[in-house]
């Protein structure tokens, strides 16, 4: 697999963790809600899936280890991510023959994040659905977990040293 996709997704799912923190209110509000709303489904997760093998076919592999790609990615908006899915070579494409777009692929990468920490939260002791969590994506996640697993593969090991 091209380090150029483990690149495109370690971006969207760094920016999920701390999801728009310096970003103004409101686009946070949208970029939650729209998360929030999206319902996951056998066919999307299936073009999803479809997308990461694509995208990690790419040639020109970048090495995941520049820093500077990675001064904001915690205060990326849903637009941003898109715009820096597109802007890497090939990546568009690559999403776009799997049926998604790049704003779907990102929403989905977003909302598998957000309802994989619901489904952890949920199993914990005394653990309730977040506020705001579709409770059908949360047993998405859990009827899924074994496909979601298998995503795990398709990512490229980091094999940048930390010093």
């Amino acid at each position: 697999m091209s380090s150029r996709s483990g690149v495109v997704l370690a971006s969207l799912l760094a920016a999920g963790s701390l999801f728009g923190l310096a970003r103004p209110v409101s686009a946070q509000d949208a970029d939650t809600s729209e998360i929030q709303r999206y319902v996951l489904t056998e066919a999307a997760l299936a073009k999803y899936v479809q997308a990461t093998k694509n995208l990690g076919a790419l040639t020109g592999q970048r090495t995941g280890c520049d820093d500077e790609e990675d001064d904001d990615s915690d205060s990326q908006s849903i637009d941003q991510m898109v715009a820096t899915l597109n802007a890497q070579p090939g990546a568009s494409a690559a999403v776009r023959s799997a049926g998604m777009s790049a704003r779907e692929y990102v929403v989905f990468s977003m909302s598998l994040l957000q309802n994989g920490l619901a489904a952890w939260a949920v199993g914990q002791p005394g653990g309730k659905l977040p506020a705001g969590v579709l409770p059908g994506n949360v047993e998405f996640i859990k009827t899924h977990d074994r496909d979601l697993k298998q995503l795990e593969a398709l990512r490229p090991k980091d094999n940048c040293s930390e010093e």
